[in-house]
Parts: C-alpha cells; sequence; structure tokens
C-alpha cells in the first residue's frame, strides 16, 4: 500500500477533481441543433417529453376549475342545458328526423364529443401566448402545449358520459356491438381538436385577431355540423359530402356507436373526414414546426 504525504495528497486532489468534473460536464451537456431535414414532425421528441406533457395536462385541469363555485359541474352543466333547448326548439318544434331515436340522445350523443372538440381547440388557440414564460426561457418540443388543453379535456368528457348512461337507461335506450368502437372515435375527436388547435395556436402567435375570431368560428363549424340534427335532413347523395367537416364525421361516428341504428350512410362520411383530418394534421404539424423556431421571438 503506498503512502502519499499531505502536500502530496493537496498536489493530487485538485486534478483528479477535474477529471471527476470533466467527465461530468461531458456527460449533461445537450446540444441543439436545427432540422435538417425539410419537414419533421418531432414525434420522437414529443414521445421523450411525455412527462411535461402530463404536467400540462394537470396544471390545465386545475386552472380550469380553480375557484369555481360549482366546480366540475360545468363539465355537465353545460352539454345538457344545450341538450334541453335544442329538444324544446327543434326535437318538439321542428319535428326534425331522428330515425326512431328519442330526441335528447339523438341530440347528447352529438353535444358530448363536440363539447369536448370546441373546448380543445379554443383553450389550444391561445396556449402558446398564454405559456410565454416557458416558451422563451426553457427549451421543449412547442407541440406539446396545444396538445394538453385537448387532452385535459377528456376529464369533462368521461363526466359527461355518465349522464349519458343514466338518458339511455331513462329511455331504454339499448347499445350493440359498435359500443366497442367508440374509444376509437373519442381518439378521432381529439385528433381533430389538436389538428384545429395546432392550425390557430401558430397563427395566434402572429396575428392576434385570431383568439377573437376563433368563437365566431366556433359558431360556425357547430351550425354545419349535425349536432342540433341527424345527417338523415339529407338527402342520400349529399351525406357523403358532409364528411369534407371532420368533426361531422367525429359526431356521426359517436351516433353510430352508441345508436346503431343512424349508420345510413356513415361509412362514406366517416371516412371522408378521416382523409381530411389526416391531410390537415400533417400539414398542420409541418407548419408549427417550421414556424416554432419564431415563437420566442415574436410572443
Amino acid at each position: 500500500m503506498s503512502l502519499t504525504t499531505p502536500e502530496e495528497t493537496a498536489l493530487i486532489a485538485p486534478e483528479r477533481d477535474r477529471k471527476h468534473e470533466s467527465h461530468f460536464d461531458a456527460a449533461r451537456v445537450t446540444v441543439i441543433r436545427p432540422q435538417r431535414r425539410l419537414i419533421s414532425f418531432g414525434f420522437k421528441d414529443i414521445w421523450d417529453y411525455r412527462d411535461l406533457l402530463y404536467l400540462l395536462v394537470w396544471r390545465d385541469v386545475k386552472v380550469r376549475y380553480k375557484q369555481t363555485v360549482i366546480g366540475f359541474a360545468w363539465a355537465v352543466l353545460q352539454p345538457v342545458v344545450s341538450m334541453i333547448v335544442f329538444t324544446l326548439i327543434f326535437g318538439r318544434g321542428a319535428h326534425l328526423a331522428t330515425g326512431g331515436v328519442p330526441y335528447p340522445i339523438l341530440t347528447y350523443t352529438a353535444l358530448l364529443p363536440w363539447q369536448f372538440m370546441s373546448t380543445g381547440l379554443t383553450t389550444s388557440t391561445t396556449s402558446i401566448v398564454s405559456s410565454q414564460a416557458l416558451v422563451t426561457k426553457v427549451y421543449f418540443p412547442r407541440l406539446l402545449i396545444p396538445i394538453g388543453p385537448v387532452i385535459s379535456g377528456l376529464v369533462d368528457f368521461f363526466a359527461g358520459l355518465g349522464v349519458l348512461v343514466l338518458l339511455m337507461i331513462y329511455y331504454h335506450v339499448h347499445v350493440g356491438w359498435t359500443v366497442l368502437m367508440l374509444p376509437v372515435f373519442l381518439l378521432f375527436a381529439m385528433a381533430v381538436a389538436a389538428t384545429v388547435g395546432i392550425w390557430l395556436s401558430a397563427l395566434n402567435v402572429r396575428y392576434r385577431d385570431i383568439q377573437y375570431a376563433v368563437p365566431f368560428l366556433v359558431q360556425i363549424l357547430f351550425f354545419v355540423s349535425p349536432i342540433a340534427y341527424s345527417t338523415l335532413v339529407f338527402p342520400p347523395w349529399i351525406r357523403p359530402y358532409l364528411g369534407i367537416n371532420p368533426i361531422a364525421g367525429v359526431v356521426t361516428g359517436f351516433r353510430w356507436a352508441l345508436l346503431g341504428n343512424q349508420a345510413a350512410q356513415v361509412g362514406s362520411i366517416i371516412f371522408v373526414s378521416l382523409g381530411m383530418m389526416v391531410v390537415l394534421l400533417l400539414a398542420g404539424i409541418a407548419f408549427f414546426r417550421r414556424v416554432e423556431r419564431s415563437f420566442a421571438d415574436v410572443v
């Protein structure tokens, strides 16, 4: 065993500490380089930062109903009140075709995904601007910001789904095997809300008029989507063209999954909507990834 004097130890220790420091620094350094590909969707980055996505979602859930009187009851109250109003005006007044389904059930099965999508795209629009402190100081995939509000809306969706179960029991509406497709259409609704939210959030960073135009856009989307009415009110040759609006595909799919007998030309509407959604989603992600490098300077 070799012995060293205190003087020799004093000379060796700094050199040993410098070696450990250099090794530690090399292990901790993260190099961020610009993308060399023309289009990069960054799906790997999103997966790597999934813990941050969870924190953003949980933050949105807590902030949404903070200091509210009735809390999560708002998630149930809004679609229920809308259902009652539509039933009184359209169900009893206009006598719209429902295919033998009670009008409150027909309306609520559409209001449920609509409330989820409209809330998600509305909150996603201002998400980048409201997260200015994060965008300007910390690196992370910016795409997580508009996606977070969409996922947080699942809390409201499942609360409203419980009311739908009670309504179907009350009206003696039975479900078939098609209900197994409901998770698929829920993912479809999430994708549609995220698609619109990605586009609007990126545009809102540079053009703040977008956040004021969104309520007007939501109203237009509501009336052009088969929510207060069924697709059966349209001639058969027109129904496939309704799928150009992706929200129409989601609403039609929900009704088919829960009611079954609303399956008139459901496949054509859903496939057209799915194709439109995929095109808009990929184009929206590509656009978002292209302009996100200027967010910190503009926001």
